[in-house]
């Protein structure tokens, strides 16, 4: 049963809902790129798909527009895939659950995929509209660009002929961007030894919901909690006071995504279990009072547990917590070049057992400036080193760098004008688009970037205000119609 069938433009929407039915997880998009190429051979349209996965679809000129110069429109088809922990969701099977709230389109539970499946609804709709007037389109569909930009790094000469790009994977409607920040990953692993339960000692779980979390970039700047930091903040402190033995540490998820929840399992003398949950509570007054702005459904909670079936040795899990305690997170530096934007950031992402004996943190940086996102990935890497983890950073991806003199600036900024009796805000963005990329295999590229208002993206609280995607779709007609 549809649930977006009142929404206007109708084929936007509906094509978006067809999109949520197909599961799109990062680095398994086989079903979303095999769902696109019967789409354009249903609607007799070229199509071709590169080895990665990459999709390209063509459409020809509408009469009178054959000499226009050919413009690509892209998005990426992968989604996040984060839920709530009390949401039986499998991203590889089953459908995404959209539903309207209050002007709003949200999902039961789970990540929406507006971000980017609004991008490609926009181009399934101008492919198979009858009505508009546009020259020769192409339409970019590359995948993997959430966990890693594999499908824009693999993109190859040649594969599209356009010179003109529109980005359609932006989130703020009235804002155009032209810049983006280039990005890295650093990863620290710590090994440590399992060592038996000590007898005399209570076992405790320390539980973080409730955060907003949000976009690693766009959000960073917002004041948010991060589940990583919390967590490991009381228990650098009651390590300190009383001395613990940690048995888990669990937080966050994604690389790209702000810590929403996470969880510890520790042990203190039996003794001390009454001291300790004093503490706790007198920590959870504070961060209420700190974050009671930024995060209003902020939930800590801790109890007892079962004992757990071993702990780490004592060495390798101080020199954890005090490296997450010692590891930056957050806004680094603001923009003197674009004021009010952020320059550079990091994002303490997860704290992950994995394997036999490791710890895995994942970390991520991004800055405007090549220097400044190198500078930041060392001052992480040498938090870890000195903690005695193993580190090793991503290959990372290059910025956007703004380009003044951009002919489809100056044509989207006049449309967006003549539509809406006002002016777009035109800046760059503190986010990773596949836009840098682009530019290494086609240098000559004019790009922008615009979208819809989304909130929320990477969480479960993502959602799309349902007005600016009719503004959206608004101002991408008249720019293909103009350029």
């Amino acid at each position: 049963m549809r649930r977006l069938d009142k929404l206007t433009p109708q084929p936007l929407w509906d094509y978006f809902e067809d999109i949520c039915q197909v599961p799109r997880p990062s680095k398994k998009e086989e079903k979303i790129i095999k769902f696109l190429l019967d789409f354009a051979e249903k609607h007799n349209l070229e199509a071709k798909r590169d080895e990665i996965g990459n999709v390209l679809i063509s459409k020809p000129a509408t009469p009178g527009k054959e000499g226009a110069k050919t413009v690509v429109m892209q998005s990426h088809i992968d989604m996040v895939c984060e839920k709530n922990n009390d949401t039986e969701h499998d991203f590889d099977n089953d459908p995404i659950k959209p539903y309207i709230d209050s002007g709003w389109v949200k999902a039961e539970g789970t990540t929406l995929g507006a971000d980017c499946g609004i991008g490609m609804a926009a181009q399934m709709a101008v492919l198979t509209a009858t009505n508009l007037e546009h020259g020769p389109v192409e339409c970019l569909f590359t995948v993997d660009e959430e966990t890693g930009l594999s499908g824009a790094f693999a993109l190859q000469e040649g594969f599209m002929t356009g010179t003109t790009l529109l980005n359609l994977d932006s989130e703020d409607e009235g804002e155009l961007f032209i810049g983006c920040a280039g990005g890295i990953d650093t990863l620290a692993t710590f090994t440590y030894q399992k060592e038996e339960v000590p007898a005399g000692y209570f076992a405790f779980r320390m539980d973080v919901k409730g955060l907003l979390g949000g976009h690693s970039g766009d959000d960073i700047n917002k004041g948010r909690g991060n589940a990583n930091k919390i967590v490991n903040r009381f228990l650098w402190h009651i390590n300190n006071k009383f001395g613990l033995r940690l048995a888990k540490f669990d937080a966050g998820n994604l690389r790209n995504a702000i810590a929403r929840e996470g969880h510890a399992v520790f042990m203190v003398k039996s003794p001390q279990k009454e001291s300790v949950t004093v503490e706790f509570n007198i920590f959870r007054t504070q961060l209420e009072e700190e974050l009671g702005i930024t995060e209003p459904k902020l939930s800590l909670h801790l109890g007892s547990t079962d004992t757990p079936e071993f702990v780490l040795d004592k060495a390798s899990s101080d020199r954890l917590i005090n490296a997450v305690y010692a590891c930056p997170h957050g806004v680094i530096a603001d923009s003197f070049r674009m004021p009010g934007m952020v320059e550079t950031s990091t994002n303490l992402a997860s704290v992950k057992f994995t394997g036999e004996n490791e710890i895995v943190v994942t970390t991520s940086q991004r800055s405007d400036l090549e220097s400044g996102k190198h500078d930041i990935s060392r001052m992480v890497e040498s938090v870890f080193l000195l903690a005695g983890a193993q580190v090793k950073h991503s290959d990372g991806y290059p910025g956007w760098a703004p380009n003044p003199h951009s002919e489809v600036m100056e044509v989207t900024k006049a449309a967006y004008q003549k539509l809406f009796d006002e002016e777009p805000i035109v800046r760059s963005i503190h986010a990773g688009l596949e836009c840098g990329l682009f530019l290494e295999k086609y240098p000559s590229l004019d790009m922008i970037s615009f979208g819809p208002t989304m909130r929320g993206a990477h969480s479960p609280d993502e959602k799309v205000d349902i007005d600016t995607v009719t503004k959206f779709w608004d101002l991408l007609v008249e720019v293909l119609k103009k350029l």
